[in-house]
């Protein structure tokens, strides 16, 4: 409070929390694929809960059309019925005996099986972090590729023939989980979509007021009063009673009229029209480039006109006359002139791709990167992917597969790093970061003993139906998965300078998996293999 001001309080719809998002979520898509199966099964042992309750319910309702008709008898005539010594025996034995087995029959509980059955998966099932993260992966997808809500909800994605659909409630929670990360540009644009396929007549379980309370919320700390009280408005006409609408609409009309008396300014109602994608602005956050980044990942403001295409050529290469490339020398495509990338085609067989996926499933673990400060390995959200480190050792198509790495690019493996194999499920990213370490961090690799990463090798495992790009924000390149593929570039100078344009990213996958594997090379053995240059930028 300023100036001895009023102050105005008012209550919002839940209490905005910051969640402590570690996105176990990134749709690896071979460990979801266990997790469908394990949904079949439930279903399955559902349906034999069911068939076990039915069984018992026909068995109790058969005792019951047999002890009604039999008391209909006894009781019409009590003595008489006793009167004949079977039947008094029959009465005794019932109540002895039948009575305590069909009290036995009642108390037996058919879903102990189904119950035991989902203790044994829960332990596997995803959590309360898995499916925020889930969301999350949504919301990245939407803002990199420019898609509204309507498109999400509807599945019409690109390269896509498969419709999955997203209800009011779904709608309803991928909003809340955006306002409860104080996240409301999102909550503003899945509330609204929540809104308007209830207008349509959905069917759902939340209720237009609870839909129009965090809206109009939400709407307000995106800083548009006039739209906050048309919404807040219509949610007092549905609910005059509402704990909170009254007390709000109140706040934001104040508001409104001081802001208005301030600007000398007519108040305007608000559009009524739908929030569109667009309506308002993206917030900024940590990445500079993130304009650039995601334009590239769309395949726009990609910088390889006419003229310089005309530079890239492909050819054959023998790997300098090594004696494996001789008889079958490896096709070699220009991607890109400056700094020079280059794709070699037909690198690994299908057979080595699904050797090599074999070895990595079992041990894929959330994908880590190093704190530039503390030199800790740790998760982050700007890295959203699986990853396991594969040894020559380990198979001898890995050993191949370093052979091949060695003979192609010249350069020694023997002080490269381990095989790395990722995969990046839907949402599955990793934003602009370069391969090599800066000088704000020299001991990155100080424990290795073999230097900076000199180059980058990227083999592409599989492809990708939408999204996944490798790009180039620095100088505008785009590089899309080919299965079986590789791209190679240089990350340092002759000099040992590190080249700063070669700073590129792996757009998050829109639909389908996408496979890699990479070998980073390092400075030590390559002295006679890469010689130094006379400048610095050689």
């Amino acid at each position: 409070r300023r100036n001895n001001e009023s102050v105005s309080l008012f209550l919002l719809p839940g209490k905005p929390r910051k969640l402590i998002m570690v996105e176990h979520f990134h749709g690896i898509v071979c460990q979801m694929t266990d997790l469908i199966y394990t949904e079949k099964e439930l279903v399955q042992s559902l349906r034999d809960y069911i068939k076990a309750e039915e069984s018992k319910l026909a068995a109790v309702k058969s005792w019951a059309s047999k002890l009604d008709a039999l008391t209909r008898v006894s009781t019409s005539d009590p003595e008489g019925y006793l009167a004949h010594p079977v039947n008094a025996y029959k009465l005794m034995k019932r109540l002895n005996t039948e009575w305590s087995e069909l009290e036995s029959l009642v108390l037996q509980n058919p879903s102990d099986g189904f119950i035991s059955n989902m203790s044994i998966h829960r332990q596997y099932f995803p959590d309360e972090e898995d499916e925020t993260g889930a969301a999350k992966a949504l919301m990245r997808l939407q803002d990199t590729y420019q898609l509204d809500s309507e498109t999400f909800s509807r599945g019409k994605l690109p390269g896509n023939q498969r419709i999955a659909m997203l209800t009011v409630d779904d709608c309803f929670d991928m909003g809340k989980t955006a306002y409860n990360d104080a996240d409301y540009y999102h909550a503003v644009l899945w509330m609204q979509q929540s809104l308007r396929q209830l207008d349509a007549g959905e069917e759902a379980v939340v209720s237009k007021s609870d839909i129009l309370d965090y809206l109009s919320y939400s709407v307000y700390q995106m800083g548009d009063l006039p739209r906050a009280i048309e919404l807040t408005r219509r949610l007092v006409a549905i609910d005059p009673s509402h704990q909170r609408a009254g007390g709000n609409l109140r706040y934001f009309e104040r508001l409104m009229f001081k802001q208005l008396n301030e600007l000398n300014q007519a108040y305007q109602p608000s559009s009524e029209e739908p929030i569109q994608l667009g309506t308002y602005s993206r917030p900024k956050d940590h990445l500079p480039e993130r304009e650039a980044y995601e334009a590239l990942c769309r395949g726009e403001g990609v910088q390889m006109n006419e003229r310089r295409r005309s530079h890239l050529f492909c050819r054959y290469q023998d790997g300098n006359r090594n004696p494996r490339l001789l008889l079958k020398p490896i096709m070699e495509e220009d991607e890109w002139d400056s700094p020079h990338i280059v794709r070699y085609l037909e690198v690994l067989s299908h057979e080595e791709i699904e050797k090599i996926k074999e070895l990595a499933k079992p041990r894929l673990a959330r994908a880590t990167v190093r704190d530039p400060k503390t030199g800790v390995l740790t998760t982050a959200n700007y890295r959203v992917s699986k990853s396991a480190w594969l040894e020559g050792e380990d198979d001898p198509v890995i050993a191949r597969v370093n052979q091949r790495i060695e003979d192609i690019t010249g350069l020694t493996v023997d002080t490269a790093e381990l095989l790395q194999v990722a995969n990046y499920g839907v949402g599955g990213q990793y934003e602009p970061h370069y391969d090599f370490s800066r000088k704000d961090e020299p001991d990155a690799f100080k424990r290795l003993g073999t230097g900076n990463r000199v180059a980058t090798f990227l083999n592409y495992m599989s492809d990708v139906k939408a999204g996944g790009a490798t790009v180039f924000p620095d100088f505008g390149a785009a590089i899309w998965p080919r299965k079986g593929t590789a791209v190679f570039w240089y990350n340092l100078f002759k000099s040992g300078e590190g080249d700063y344009r070669t700073r590129h990213a792996a757009c998050p996958v829109l639909v389908g998996s996408k496979w890699v594997s990479n070998k980073w090379l390092h400075e030590r053995g390559q002295e006679f293999r890469r010689p130094c240059g006379l400048t610095e930028v050689d």
